[in-house]
């Protein structure tokens, strides 16, 4: 599985910026399609993710709870997260990456990772 990130950018605090993530390959044995983001001098922490076998069911950081939204289309195998009410604690470098698994909050469970986008909120 390739996953392809963009979208990143700079955008004011307030402000909405859409990530996408193309996946190619075995897709069929994808079940997670997470994001995570790393901001500097910090660890990589669980953004939110989409589960494929269960009615594109999602769920999210409670720091990023009613202000983002993932979605997908399945006929380009593309994932989406919608990020709005953007602060500027949100800055990081965006990661998607995709598992075979349900265990969907750990880094670690993901096999397949995208190369990262860059999203920074100024204030």
């Amino acid at each position: 599985v390739q996953l392809q990130a963009s979208g990143g950018g700079l955008v004011q605090a307030g402000g909405s910026l859409r990530l996408s993530c193309a996946a190619s390959g075995r897709t069929f044995s994808i079940y997670s399609m997470g994001w995570f983001r790393q901001a500097p001098g910090k660890e990589r922490e669980f953004v939110g993710v989409i589960l494929k076998w269960s009615g594109d069911s999602t769920y999210y950081a409670d720091s990023v709870k009613g202000r983002f939204t993932i979605s997908r289309d399945n006929a380009q195998n593309t994932v989406y997260l919608q990020m709005d009410r953007m602060k500027p604690q949100d800055t990081a470098v965006y990661y998607c990456a995709a598992s075979p698994s349900g265990n969907y909050y750990y880094a670690a469970s993901y096999a397949y990772w995208g190369q990262g986008t860059l999203v920074t909120v100024s204030s």
